[in-house]
């Protein structure tokens, strides 16, 4: 481990400091940003929304027409439910919450295809905004439980961040998702670890995998933090004393029954109707491709953009064709089916095939985010503090997103949510940061690709990035080592990543003006996404680099002091 660094904090004046701290407790009200948030969210209510509005409608109809032991055997549309019991019941509550007017409007219809107008878009549009309020309550109570002036300042900044992400935004109000709350329930799981209420960390986790299972990316850190935190006497464990004492045995039977009797109440009516397997072949999808429809920012994002170069190359340089043969070991007869072809430059979900790079297996990528989330599991095994349990969060979830199967692009906010609460009070942390947030908020934009929601995911996320970028360099602790000319070389890298951030999206909106217009931009679409979602990955990658280097190598960051 690397020398812990002398550090200092930013502190208000004596004269001033008595004061503040008296205010401190009413002052940081994030009550007025939820007013303005409720505006904006009210004025994109009527623009774009995509697949997943008729997703969730169907849901609606599914849970309210249908017994509970149909849910997930029913097969009138293809939209068919595929979340956890905790979420299908949280939309048998809001389907039984339509007023009458928009039931006639067709939101509860059961058919393969909804007819509706925009009395349903406005009640889905409202319930998506008022779940968004357990965030609100779950970043304002973490603001309040911090202490100290400096402290709560940070927290402050971190909750703003957050309840004004451009991702939840763009993917929640727009594209029409109900992300808000479910990390609202991580922030309280999050904000119990941070108090050491370790048998709420098991119950808010075990709620938040039984309303959506892609929180699974997170389970081996929070496995691993409650064993050697909670369930195992570490003084006595790393001191070789093995006994029956190592083990507390009254922590582990209360969580225990906690963690059980949460998936009982959420999967014990399936198991009684005898539909547990249609239920978890529902969750599990594994016939689905490797990459999403469009590619998430990740190693498979590069590794698909690296093919489709080979396959260039190989068609327009005669002599490469030998060596990529030699190379790969790849059969030349399927670069002659047209159909295959087309379906590599698609991009459609299970049908994009590699012609000239080894096929990827579910099984490497399962082995792949395996050995990252391991190794980012053994700091936390030989100090379960609140900060390594966030690090390894966050590096957990990097490794999923990065190498998992049909990993969507909307998983990066898996990897924002927690890396927000360390980098308040770490500079070094920063640049790992600005890299993930321009490089994943940027990544979402595709999903909007009307000129109606140009200006605002546009505006809204450069004037996000603006705000946070100073205030968290305002409050973060500034080390009196910061690595001199080293630092300097990387800071400089970053602003020119980012800068090419810009570029690509002055030219790629460019594109978008005039597709209508000129057929040969119509057929540059995909190469468009291509180009975003590769550049964006080498962000994501090399964010997650330097928060690894900081992990592994800088012990004065993960103390709790």
């Amino acid at each position: 481990m690397a020398k812990k660094d002398q550090v200092t904090s930013p502190r208000p004046s004596a004269s001033t400091q008595e004061n503040e701290e008296v205010d401190s407790e009413g002052s940081y009200s994030l009550f007025n940003i939820w007013v303005i948030t409720l505006v904006l969210k009210l004025l994109v209510s009527i623009g774009y929304r995509s697949t997943d509005f008729e997703v969730h409608r169907n849901w609606l109809a599914i849970t309210y027409h249908l017994p509970l032991k149909q849910w997930y055997t029913d097969t009138t549309s293809e939209w068919t439910l595929d979340y956890p019991p905790f979420f299908a019941y949280f939309e048998w509550v809001l389907s039984h919450l339509a007023p009458r007017h928009v039931i006639e409007d067709g939101c509860l219809d059961l058919v393969e295809k909804g007819e509706y107008g925009m009395l349903t878009v406005f009640y889905q549009r409202f319930t998506v905004i008022a779940s968004e309020v357990v965030l609100f309550l779950a970043l304002q109570w973490y603001v309040n439980s911090s202490r100290g002036y400096t402290d709560k300042k940070r927290a402050f900044v971190v909750a703003c961040s957050l309840v004004l992400s451009p991702g939840l935004l763009i993917i929640d109000h727009i594209h029409f998702q109900y992300n808000g709350f479910l990390f609202g329930l991580l922030v309280f799981m999050i904000n119990n670890a941070r108090l050491e209420n370790h048998l709420m960390v098991g119950f808010w986790f075990s709620v938040l995998l039984c309303f959506k299972h892609i929180f699974l990316y997170l389970a081996p850190a929070v496995f691993v933090y409650l064993l050697f935190g909670y369930c195992l006497n570490t003084e006595l464990l790393y001191a070789g004393k093995i006994s029956h004492r190592v083990v507390r045995w009254k922590n582990s039977f209360k969580l225990a029954f906690t963690v059980i009797a949460v998936f009982t109440v959420a999967f014990g009516p399936f198991v009684w109707y005898g539909v547990m397997s249609q239920l978890l072949a529902r969750l599990f999808p594994f016939s689905r491709g490797l990459t999403h429809a469009y590619w998430a920012p990740n190693i498979w994002a590069i590794y698909s953009a690296v093919d489709r170069v080979c396959l260039q190359i190989y068609f327009r340089i005669p002599v490469s064709r030998s060596i990529f043969q030699y190379i790969f070991q790849f059969d030349p007869s399927n670069l002659l089916n047209k159909e295959t072809l087309k379906s590599s430059t698609r991009g459609l979900v299970g049908d994009s095939e590699y012609l000239i790079l080894p096929e990827i297996k579910p099984q490497l990528t399962f082995f792949l985010a395996l050995f990252y989330q391991i190794m980012a599991l053994i700091p936390l095994i030989l100090q379960p503090t609140f900060r390594r349990f966030v690090g390894s969060l966050t590096l957990c979830a990097y490794a999923s997103f990065l190498f998992g199967w049909h990993v969507h692009e909307k998983a990066i906010l898996l990897v924002i949510f927690p890396i927000s609460f360390l980098v308040s009070r770490d500079l070094e942390l920063l640049d790992s940061f600005n890299l993930l947030v321009s490089s994943g908020y940027m990544s979402l934009f595709p999903l909007l690709f009307t000129c109606e929601e140009w200006l605002v995911k546009v505006m809204f996320a450069f004037l996000w990035y603006v705000i946070f970028y100073f205030n968290f360099r305002k409050v973060t602790r500034i080390p009196k080592s910061i690595g001199g000319q080293g630092r300097l070389s990387l800071g400089r890298m970053i602003n020119s990543y980012i800068l090419g951030l810009a570029t690509i999206l002055l030219c790629t909106s460019i594109m978008d003006l005039y597709t209508h217009k000129f057929a040969f931009l119509r057929k540059l679409e995909f190469l468009k996404l291509v180009i975003i979602s590769t550049y964006c990955g080498v962000g994501v990658i090399s964010s997650w680099n330097i928060f690894s280097w900081y992990y592994f190598m800088n012990e004065s960051i993960w103390s709790n002091d």
